[in-house]
């Protein structure tokens, strides 16, 4: 073989090679974008950088892989269900109170499923892995039940959290499903 095929056959392979690393980078890159969904954007801004952002995602997805997430059984489902209407039935008289149930009753349902929940930021990075176009639901009801407890949230506030709550609630009450209407 003449050494200029040779070397067109190395600048091919090369080339070649390249082409496949930029197309796993850009696959891998194209998965966690849709499994994080929002959170994708907030970790690659908070590490300063793409790869930084994504090998901080990455480390969270195995983080929590070792965890033991369960689905909740259907009675089980069915307790947390009427737990959260009597919750909501306390927002009519105390609505304070009832934003400060939904957190621990929110937190209780991340325990029972198997989430460690030691950690307010700890929370957010494991449930971002199944939960991740959820959780600003969580953050904005979490920043409102803050403020809550300093006496500082509007009533209209409050039932934001509300909602915002329960849109984590349901996911997670139903295993990751979107709950059907009308459910949670």
């Amino acid at each position: 073989m003449s050494p200029i095929v040779v070397i067109i056959i190395a600048v091919v392979l090369v080339l070649l090679l390249c082409t496949a690393a930029a197309w796993m980078v850009t696959t891998r890159r194209r998965k966690l974008r849709e499994q994080f969904g929002p959170e994708y954007e907030r970790a690659v801004e908070a590490k300063h950088g793409r790869r930084a952002g994504e090998r901080e995602l990455r480390e969270r997805e195995e983080r929590h892989d070792a965890l033991d997430i369960k689905p909740l059984p259907a009675p089980v489902r069915d307790r947390y269900t009427q737990d959260w209407t009597r919750v909501q039935e306390t927002f009519v008289d105390r609505p304070d109170d009832a934003v400060h149930q939904a957190d621990r009753l929110v937190t209780t349902l991340m325990s029972e499923r198997g989430y460690p929940t030691k950690g307010y930021e700890q929370q957010l990075k494991d449930l971002s892995v199944e939960h991740g176009r959820t959780l600003e639901h969580y953050r904005a009801a979490h920043e409102v039940n803050d403020r809550s407890s300093r006496h500082q949230a509007t009533t209209e506030e409050l039932r934001g959290a509300m909602v915002h709550y329960r849109a984590l609630f349901g996911e997670l009450l139903h295993n990751g499903d979107r709950p059907r209407e009308g459910q949670a």
